[in-house]
Order: C-alpha cells, then structure tokens, then sequence
C-alpha cells in the first residue's frame, strides 16, 4: 500500500518535514500493529509559496544554499535558499520576514511604528544575487510573512540600484524614505537579470495602492497606524512615478496588477522591474515538488496545516493537494491542528474527512505544545485501521478519537 504524506506547516508548532515524519512514525507502527507490511510512505513536505516554500523545495532534491544578507532593519542575517540545476527558490520571509526582526523594533512583543516605515526588503534582493552566482537564470520567489512595506526597493537595491533624492543623496532604507524619491539610477543594475526568469508565487492578488493595497490591507500587521498608512502609501505612490520615469509606462500599468501588493509591495518591483509572471503559490510548489508524479500509483493522501477553515477553501496547501489527488482518483484525508469546516464543506473541498488535532487534546496551548506526540497518535491509530488496498475513510472516525 502505497500512502502519500503532503501537507504544509503547522504555524507555531511543526514544520511540514516535521509532520511528514510524525505522521509516518504513526502510520509505520500502526500498519505493523495490523500486521500490514508493504506500507509505502512517501512524504511531500509542501506549501502555499509563502513560509514553508524554502522546506518543500529542499524535500524535493533542492540543496540548501546560504549567504550573509541585510535583514529588514539593515542587520546582517544569514538567510538560506534553495538551488537545484539552473532553478533556484527564495523565501523572502528568510531574508526580509517578520520573524527577523529585533527585539528593539518591537512593541508589546509585536512590530512597532518605526519598523513599518523603516523596513527593506533589500536582503531580498542580496538573494537573489546570490542564486544569480550560483548560475541559477530561473528563480521561484515565494513571498509571505514580510516585514517591508517598501514597494521592493529594497530588493531593487539588493540588485545594485540607487534611490536619490532631489540633492543625489541616497535614500534611507524603508517604505516612507520613498516620499523624497527624485531619481532611480539604474546603471549599475546587475546585468544578469535580463536573462533571468522570475515566477512571482502569490495567492495575494492586492494592487499596490489605494484601498486594497499593500499599505492598506497589510502594513496594520507589520505596526502601521493608520497615519503610516497614509503615508506609506503616498510614498509608494511617488515610488511608481519616478519609476516610470525610469522604465515607462509599465511601472504604471504594474502596480494595478493582481499580487503587486504581495509582502509589501515586493510584488509590484518583481512584476515592473524584473518581469516576474504571478502564479498561484501552491500551483508553483506542487509543480517543483512534483506531486502529480508521486500521486502515481498511491492508495491514499494525507494532507493538512495548522488550521483548516474558510481560507483553506480558497486555494491554499490542502486545497491544492487535494485537486491534484482527486486528478488520479486518489481519496485524500485532512490532518490538522483545528478545523472549523462542516462536513459537507470538507467533502465539497475533496477532503473524505478531516481530523483534528482538537479532538485528541481540546486544550489549545496543550495541542500546540504536543502536536508531535499527537500526530503521532493519531498516525498509528489511522495506520492501525489499513486493510490492504482500503485507506482510512470516514467510516473510522470515531475510532480515531480518543
């Protein structure tokens, strides 16, 4: 019997390998307690292009790469990325996340003011570099989690442009410094991009500015008061006029494209400057992962996340899984952390059921805290209950709960 593991992180507890090899202790010592012998597990560590991207790539024969790079308050941090041939993957959230930023940025343990006006994506750009040294001409940037609101000027800068003000002095680092931008000098921008492919993976489809844009919609999560909304969003405003200046009428057109609003506005550089196409983001990880080759031949899908609700539903890691699993007739079986879909919503989605972490320990901070001794669990008790060519369906729910 040949069971395929491909589910995302469990946020703040898990990464995707880590369920993956939970899941699988499980299942091995339950089909061995069923006196099944032939199990076949392969795992599929996947995400949505967001956090999590960089594990998948390197799951799937990826090699982990490093280099030493301007964090999003200018600190030094070592990010990684993945190269496998000429393709490399970025997660942004490794050089230019949230996650990255210090102690002194913070404010009540969450992003302060300053960092949402001050934050740069430059080490972003510094990546990429890096993966163009590597003699990658392909390059999958997944984006999430970021701590920018800087339109990706700093990843701009990453690549050796200049950003002046009306005196020729450079610009400070951040989305609000981009208010007295007079001038982009491009001519020591690296040379190696006009033969490199770039894939923007993105669910996020915000424009730049305005309402839904990414000052908008996202700089309150990264400690935007609404006056630095305001502001930042005026100052992308001025980034993308004196842009076209530079490259015409494309950095216009750009920032009202689907995604530019993506991890501050990183979508809208990669999109204007270095001819990024947008897909969704776990379109992109499924095909480097390839999954649709692994489905091959397998009885059975475990996929899952931390938290399985309505977002789910609109294309993220399950979802997808799912699609491609329901593509060779395979059934697929949810696993996460907590769930607050109905059952009709769970089959409609192509889940045969959903099992929660939840109903094996109803105290969230305990199931958080024990989520690998509990998928363990509950991989034994679904690897337990395999007949042979018969996966663990509906029908062995209530078995499963304890």
């Amino acid at each position: 019997m040949r069971i395929v593991i491909a589910p995302d992180k469990f946020k703040g507890s898990l990464s995707a390998p880590e369920v993956c090899a939970h899941l699988e202790k499980g299942l091995q010592r339950g089909a061995e307690t069923a006196h099944i012998h032939n199990l076949d597990v392969v795992r599929i560590p996947v995400a949505d292009g967001g956090e999590g991207t960089l594990d998948a790539a390197v799951g799937s024969g990826f090699t982990r790469r490093g280099a030493v790079v301007a964090g999003p308050t200018g600190d030094a941090v070592m990010a990684e990325f993945a190269v496998r041939g000429n393709e490399a993957v970025i997660e942004m959230a490794a050089a230019s996340g949230l996650a990255l930023l210090p102690a002194g940025a913070l404010v009540n343990g969450r992003p302060g003011p300053t960092a949402a006006r001050t934050a740069t994506s430059m080490g972003t750009g510094q990546l990429i570099r890096a993966a163009l040294d590597a003699g990658c001409n392909r390059i999958i940037l997944g984006v999430g989690g970021s701590a920018n609101t800087d339109g990706g000027a700093g990843v701009l800068q990453g690549l050796g442009a200049r950003f002046l003000d009306s005196a020729g002095r450079e610009l400070p680092a951040g989305g609000a410094a981009l208010a007295h931008l007079d001038r982009i000098d491009l001519s020591g921008f690296e040379p190696r991009l006009k033969d490199t492919r770039f894939v923007l993976a993105s669910d996020v489809d915000n424009p730049l500015l305005g309402a839904r844009g990414a000052a908008a919609i996202f700089g309150p999560q990264k400690g935007a008061a609404q006056q630095d909304v305001e502001l930042l969003d005026a100052a992308l405003a001025r980034f993308v006029e004196v842009l076209a200046r530079e490259i015409g009428f494309r950095a216009v057109k750009a920032a009202e494209a689907p995604g530019a609003g993506a991890a501050g506005g990183v979508g809208y550089a990669a999109i204007a400057v270095l001819a990024a196409t947008r897909r969704p983001g776990i379109d992109v990880v499924l095909e480097f992962t390839e999954v649709e080759q692994k489905l091959a031949g397998a009885h059975l899908v475990i996929t899952g996340e931390g938290s399985l609700d309505e977002q789910s539903l609109l294309g993220k890691t399950p979802l997808g899984v799912a699609r491609a699993a329901a593509a060779q007739g395979v059934p697929v079986i949810a696993v996460c952390g907590r769930s607050t879909l109905t059952q009709g919503e769970a089959n409609a989605a192509g889940f045969e059921d959903v099992y929660a972490l939840t109903e094996l320990e109803s105290n969230v901070d305990r199931c958080i805290a024990g989520a690998a001794q509990l998928l363990e669990q509950l991989g034994t008790r679904i690897g337990g209950r395999l007949a042979a060519n018969t996966p663990a369906t509906a029908s062995t729910k209530e078995d499963l709960r304890v």
